[in-house]
């Protein structure tokens, strides 16, 4: 069975930190493409970060570039989502999902094989 279990997230103040993990199983974790989405309320979903596979630099959204990053750990299956300087603007259920094909619709968070179930990230003024 393929799951991906999302956690990590929570209640965090403006300018602080927080790390969210993404375990995988039941896919081919190494060959994929996966990464990190979030959907804010009110708003569609869209792509934080995501690389095709471990050969391949991540690309980050402009509005987390030099804030957030993707390492992955693939003994674990497990990839992370390291935010720093967090901002009010980055409240959002965060979501991880993961693909064969590193598509253009990947990217931007509107198709993937599996998606995880989200966590909720809240950040406070």
């Amino acid at each position: 069975e393929v799951q991906l279990q999302a956690s990590g997230g929570g209640l965090v103040q403006a300018g602080g930190s927080l790390r969210l993990s993404c375990v995988a199983s039941g896919f081919a974790f190494d060959d994929y493409a996966i990464g990190w989405f979030r959907q804010a309320p009110g708003k569609e979903r869209e792509g934080v970060s995501c690389s095709e596979n471990t050969a391949y630099t991540a690309e980050y959204s402009e509005s987390v570039k030099g804030r957030f990053t993707i390492p992955r750990d693939n003994a674990k299956n497990t990839l992370y989502l390291q935010m720093n300087s967090l901002k009010t603007e980055d409240t959002a259920i965060y979501y991880c999902a993961g693909d064969p094909r590193y598509t253009w619709y990947f990217k931007r968070g509107f198709e993937a094989n599996y998606w995880g179930q989200g966590t909720q990230v809240t950040v406070s003024s």
